[in-house]
């Protein structure tokens, strides 16, 4: 009886050491379908059960609001923000290159919805971790260290009238 306790508690426990294993050396690393199947995941996934409540009071996600380059199509992204002064600042987990970020950074400007205010965002502006992790916490500055993050995305926000 106690083997298949044992195999009914560690098979899921494995599997999740396995996953954050697989996560962190590959985020780490940057190696590229790596990260693309792990983007994937979040994207058809994750993210849609964290849009849910993102940007509310007491969330642990905010929703970064953009437009496509090519497409114009209205996108909503679930992001991690720290409050910096005046500016928001967006950890980059998977670099410099997802679309959303590519969709900010061609357009200039985004709405972004932190703790159920939304703001106007503008001037994105790449900066490096080490110039800005005065306004992160400890358990976001190893998180930056865990999964390899160089960059974080600086935006000048200006509240929306409702």
């Amino acid at each position: 009886m106690w083997i298949w306790i044992a195999v009914i508690v560690g098979t899921p426990l494995g599997a999740g050491l396995a996953w954050m294993l697989f996560l962190m050396v590959v985020m780490r690393a940057g190696y590229a379908p790596g990260i693309a199947v792990v983007r994937r995941f979040n994207r058809n996934v994750t993210n849609r059960r964290v849009l849910k409540t993102a940007g509310q009071p007491g969330a642990a996600a905010s929703v970064i609001r953009h437009v496509g380059r090519s497409s114009g199509k209205a996108y909503a992204t679930p992001v991690g923000i720290t409050e910096a002064g005046e500016d928001f600042l967006i950890s980059l987990p998977y670099g410099t290159d997802p679309d959303w970020l590519r969709n900010v950074r061609a357009a200039g400007t985004a709405k972004v919805t932190h703790e159920g205010i939304t703001y106007l965002v503008s001037e994105p502006e790449l900066v490096d971790t080490a110039s800005v992790a005065r306004y992160q916490s400890l358990s976001e500055r190893i998180g930056w260290w865990v999964f390899g993050v160089d960059h974080v995305l600086r935006l000048r926000r200006t509240p929306v009238a409702p």
